[in-house]
């Protein structure tokens, strides 16, 4: 059932025996664990977190002010669902499932009333049905029946749901249908709808769990060249306030290959939910050109709302996102941030009198991590095809401390780390991602593709620019002390060489179109080109040409200049940059 659940399915009453903020007691409930109830006079949604004798302790999804002891409560018997069927992309839910629009219209105000409720995607709306299967032929759970065009950029495929028992397809036909009608009818007398309800805690069942080889290409350079995502992977982004968390998930969100994005503002403040709200309608899409708002589906659960639909807002999002994954389609997920997920837990906990973790997070913060990324994988699915979940979160550690809980519980469980400073933000240089505290695990199982669809020798290239930042990262605490002028030529060169690796390589700039995204083969064109110069210019060294007169050839400068050149250009400017950089570096020997 979905949280729009009728009334005749309610099955027994309590009575509120007590209310501290978003949890609430109810004694003679009869519930289970997990049971969605309706809470107060109101008919607040809740969950059942707890059961002691004939005690049930209740979260509930909205404020709770004014319900008051006495008032009764009413239990569906069935866990927090999600509806899942065609609708869900193009629209903007809160963390139940709600759709806002609907609840706007509803309400006719900005502001929503308690209790106010409506199904996570329109029972009335038709949508047009053309079937892949005929009468006659055999289903088995998992298997596509059907297409409807979603949108101009996604199409939706049918699937018998993972209960069923399948069989032979004795009636179906093309036309309009509702998501309640049925469009396909089994000889063992089940019945195929397009909507399906599925449980937002219990992960979707599949065939198996691969390990990815295929990056998730981001369009970023620091990511896609030092630090790769694979498609199925799982990545933390965690940094202090200001340094960029939200707009690398955004680019992320634009710019990424996935054919589904999940955008889960998990407790963020309202107005950079509201940034995205208003931006991501405006954005065409770069891989197809259409709205980029056609392939994304947004859950806002902003600061201000209810500390409990927080909580359940990730499993909102991942379980839409098993469903896109069940038909075969690579879905990003983005969490940000899973930091205030976690402070919502800690709030419900203490009000439960739980016995408190590390800074007062629960015992089971590590548990709960490790369920939500576990989800994310690349995954041959029941019906045969395959899909992937990338989950991408961000962590809001207070001060910037990664010392911290929520941090170090993460970083056991993700394989990529994108470490963002405050320090590189404040030199306005962003991505504000560490490279010398970030990392990724995959690096070993992605490099053939990087072989065979970048170059040969991207692995070789990208090592040499880790270890040139690392050298950096080195000779810079000796120039805090004696100056730069006191380290050998050589040195002097290495420092030069590492400058252009941040300045034209890691550094983008999100303002200029041309540089939002930059392609695989431009981003190792870029490294390839600055790796020129440096083989260049030691051996310019190695005669005997001092490092001033180096440095100070004109054509260096112009590595600055490639990432903003047009990509169908950029392969012939470098060339010609790297004629003139070996041209003017020999002439001086």
């Amino acid at each position: 059932m979905s949280q729009a659940t009728d009334s005749e399915a309610v099955r027994e009453d309590g009575v509120i025996e007590s209310v501290s903020g978003p949890v609430v007691t109810a004694t003679d409930l009869g519930a289970k664990m997990n049971d969605v109830v309706y809470v107060g006079d109101e008919g607040l949604m809740g969950e059942v977190i707890e059961i002691e004798g004939n005690l049930s302790t209740i979260q509930v999804y909205e404020e709770t002010s004014a319900v008051a002891p006495g008032e009764p409560v009413e239990n569906t018997g069935e866990p927090l669902s999600v509806d899942l069927g065609p609708g869900m992309l193009d629209t903007i839910y809160d963390g139940v499932q709600r759709p806002l629009d609907v609840l706007q219209e509803k309400m006719d105000s900005a502001f929503l009333d308690r209790g106010v409720d409506a199904p996570g995607i329109d029972l009335e709306k038709t949508w047009e049905f053309e079937p892949t299967v005929e009468e006659g032929d055999e289903v088995a759970p998992g298997d596509v029946v059907g297409i409807v065009e979603e949108t101009v950029t996604i199409d939706h495929k049918v699937m018998v749901p993972p209960g069923y028992e399948g069989g032979e397809v004795t009636a179906i036909e093309a036309g309009n249908f509702t998501v309640e009608e049925t469009v396909a009818e089994l000889d063992n007398g089940e019945e195929i709808q397009m909507r399906q309800e599925w449980p937002v805690r219990s992960p979707r069942p599949s065939e198996d769990k691969q390990t990815p080889t295929t990056p998730l290409i981001s369009g970023q350079r620091i990511l896609d060249g030092l630090f790769p995502l694979a498609k199925g992977g799982t990545a933390a982004i965690p940094g202090p306030f200001g340094s960029g968390k939200t707009v690398t998930q955004q680019s992320l969100a634009k710019f990424s290959d996935a054919d589904i994005v999940v955008y889960i503002g998990c407790g963020e403040r309202g107005n950079e939910m509201t940034e995205v709200i208003d931006d991501f309608p405006e954005l065409p899409d770069p891989q197809t050109g259409n709205a980029l708002m056609a392939r994304t589906c947004l859950i806002a659960n902003t600061s201000n709302m209810p500390v409990a639909a927080r909580e359940s807002c990730v499993y909102t999002g991942i379980t839409i996102a098993e469903f896109y994954r069940d038909m075969g389609y690579d879905v990003a997920l983005m969490a940000d941030s899973t930091s205030r997920w976690a402070e919502a837990m800690r709030e419900i906990s203490s009000r439960l009198e739980e016995m408190p973790g590390e800074e007062g997070y629960p015992a089971y913060l590590a548990a709960r991590l490790s369920q939500f990324y576990e989800r994310a994988g690349y995954f041959e699915n029941i019906n045969g095809t395959e899909g992937s979940i990338s989950v991408i979160g961000a962590v809001s550690p207070p001060g910037g401390d990664f010392s911290e809980p929520v941090t170090q519980n993460t970083l056991r469980i993700v394989k990529t780390f994108w470490a963002l400073d405050a320090d590189l933000a404040e030199r306005r240089h962003f991505p504000a991602i560490n490279w010398n505290e970030s990392y990724s695990l995959y690096q070993d199982q992605l490099d053939p593709w990087y072989r065979d669809n970048v170059a040969e020798d991207y692995p070789e290239v990208r090592q040499w620019a880790v270890d040139t930042l690392d050298e950096e990262g080195e000779l810079q605490e000796i120039v805090q002390l004696v100056g730069k002028d006191a380290l050998p030529p050589d040195q002097q060169l290495t420092l030069e060489v590492a400058r252009y690796l941040r300045e034209a390589w890691l550094q983008q700039n999100a303002f200029i179109e041309v540089d939002q995204y930059c392609p695989p083969e431009k981003t190792y064109g870029i490294l390839t080109a600055i790796k020129h110069f440096n083989d260049e210019a030691f051996e310019a060294l190695d005669a005997g040409v001092p490092v001033e007169e180096i440095q100070n050839i004109d054509a260096a400068p112009k590595l600055n200049r490639i990432a903003t050149t047009e990509d169908d250009e950029a392969e012939e400017f470098i060339d010609e940059l790297e004629a003139d950089i070996t041209e003017q570096l020999r002439e001086l020997y």
